[in-house]
């Protein structure tokens, strides 16, 4: 079984985490002095995101692949060459992050002086059981915002102003997610275009492609989504690993996790759900075999179930092993297969 993931701080100022979310969200640099810590950092552990200047709980993001070192020049002047490939689970506005004296109230650890001194400092490894409160928080902050007044000037000031230690996006991204979320998403795709659909891959994934082939090269590849919702709306559809739809209409979502980071695709379907509460679409997470428990687990999180049917009876698991054989038993009835079947090889999450 995979072991449960680890929570490592990453402390932004306001300017960094601006320029982080304008260079796509994809990688997070320290400074060097870091770099042996970050070796110990493991694919699939989670960073939580630290906004100073406002002292709030801004972000989850979770680690895709390895630490490497990059020299190439970071927005800022300084280097930050030790760097981590993530992928967002979680991206709060300041306005709607937590503050971190709220949190410290409700988990009741208003005296511990851990939750102030590590804030310092960034690639610090929490607690798990202090990590997994936080990344609930945010969890539950994103699907279920209040907005909390920031002082305006405060931010404008911090804006301005670089903390030591904060960390910053590269201009270039050198981690590269892991390949089976490429071929997965290559599978869905090649079957939606096989079943005479139009297909949908995320926007920041339209330049990935597969044992050499280009996913912008299949039949029915859309340019650009139909306009049927507010723009809100369509910036979360637009991020979602795989749709498949037909003319215009969506007939599935698909998220794909590969590893224990659940919570960036129940995240985004989750935040379709609250958008578009009557968009009778059907929602897949694709995931490994092995994360099956883990799938249901997060699923229903009392986060989830406070939607009206909750989120477990709106997704459903898509396991890989089942994709793969289902598609290798479908080849020959491909032309004459109507989309839905789909949902035969799929499980309820309830």
């Amino acid at each position: 079984m995979a072991s449960e993931p680890n929570y490592w701080l990453a402390v932004f100022n306001p300017s960094t985490w601006r320029t982080f979310l304008e260079q796509g969200a994809q990688v997070v640099g320290f400074r060097e002095t870091h770099w042996a810590r970050l070796q110990t950092v493991a694919e699939g552990d989670y960073l939580l995101a630290y906004l100073t200047g406002l002292s709030r709980w801004i972000g989850l993001l979770a680690v895709t692949g390895p630490a490497y070192f990059d020299t190439t020049p970071l927005w800022s002047e300084t280097p930050l060459p030790a760097r981590l490939p993530v992928k967002p689970a979680v991206l709060l506005a300041p306005e709607t992050a937590v503050p971190l004296a709220e949190l410290r109230t409700q988990t009741g650890a208003d005296q511990t002086p851990f939750w102030t001194a590590p804030l310092r400092r960034s690639a610090t490894c929490w607690p798990r059981n202090r990590g997994e409160a936080i990344a609930e928080a945010l969890v539950d902050a994103q699907l279920h915002p209040a907005v909390r007044p920031i002082d305006s000037r405060r931010y404008t000031r911090s804006l301005r102003r670089l903390t030591e230690d904060s960390p910053a996006p590269t201009r270039r991204i050198g981690g590269r997610e892991p390949s089976t979320h490429t071929e997965v998403q290559w599978l869905l795709l090649k079957l939606g275009s096989d079943l005479g659909l139009d297909i949908w891959v995320a926007r920041n994934d339209r330049g990935r492609r597969y044992a050499g082939q280009r996913f912008a090269d299949l039949p029915g590849f859309l340019q650009a989504l139909p306009r049927q919702f507010d723009p809100h709306t369509m910036q979360i559809i637009e991020h979602i690993d795989v749709l498949w739809l037909r003319q215009g209409a969506m007939l599935a979502a698909f998220e794909i996790e590969c590893t224990s980071t659940v919570y960036s695709g129940l995240l985004r379907l989750a935040d379709l759900v609250t958008m578009q509460p009557n968009l009778a679409l059907p929602l897949y997470i694709v995931a490994p075999d092995r994360r099956r428990d883990k799938v249901l687990r997060e699923v229903s999180r009392p986060s989830f179930s406070r939607f009206t049917p909750p989120l477990k009876q709106r997704c459903r698991l898509l396991p890989f092993s089942r994709l793969r054989i289902g598609l290798q038993q479908a080849q020959p009835l491909l032309p004459h297969l109507d989309p839905g079947f789909i949902h035969t090889l799929s499980e309820s999450c309830e």
